[in-house]
């Protein structure tokens, strides 16, 4: 019995976006900003902002969507996406996730000392995809045992 061969093609991919689908493109602007994203346009339909050299996240409405894939629905269930932002210290993490919550977004997981060494916190953006904020924690403080 032969195996089938698993070459790969030669070709060279980048992640360049992640879009997430918003149903209040008002909402999701002010909340990424308020998060530290730059959005330097104000659209009904569609944002872009650099995250790093070569990484944008895009916003785009539900209506914009379905205008272009007429048989689309709103996903239910789980958060359908999570994104990670990390910032410079464990104090900027709960500094953040306060300023986050007083301005109306969803906590998911108070801001702790993880075992992995990092102050972690989660919330969810206006429509329900999970962020997490991190900063490293300094040696002394993390700890490589899961209960703490």
């Amino acid at each position: 019995m032969t195996t089938p061969s698993r070459t790969m093609p030669s070709r060279t991919i980048r992640a360049s976006a992640v879009e997430l689908v918003v149903a209040d493109m008002r909402a999701s602007v002010a909340f990424y900003r308020r998060l530290g994203v730059d959005f330097a346009s104000d659209t009904d339909d569609h944002e872009e902002a650099e995250l790093a050299p070569g990484l944008r996240l895009m916003l785009d409405t539900e209506a914009s969507l379905a205008s272009f894939a007429p048989g689309w629905v709103r996903p239910t269930g789980s958060a359908r996406a999570s994104l990670a932002f990390e910032v410079g210290t464990p104090a900027e993490v709960d500094a953040l996730h306060a300023e986050l919550v007083a301005a109306g977004a969803h906590s998911e997981l108070e801001p702790w000392d993880a075992f992995w060494g990092q102050r972690y916190a989660s919330l969810t953006d206006p429509d329900g995809n999970g962020i997490d904020i991190h900063a490293p924690l300094d040696a002394a403080r993390a700890t490589s045992d899961p209960e703490g």
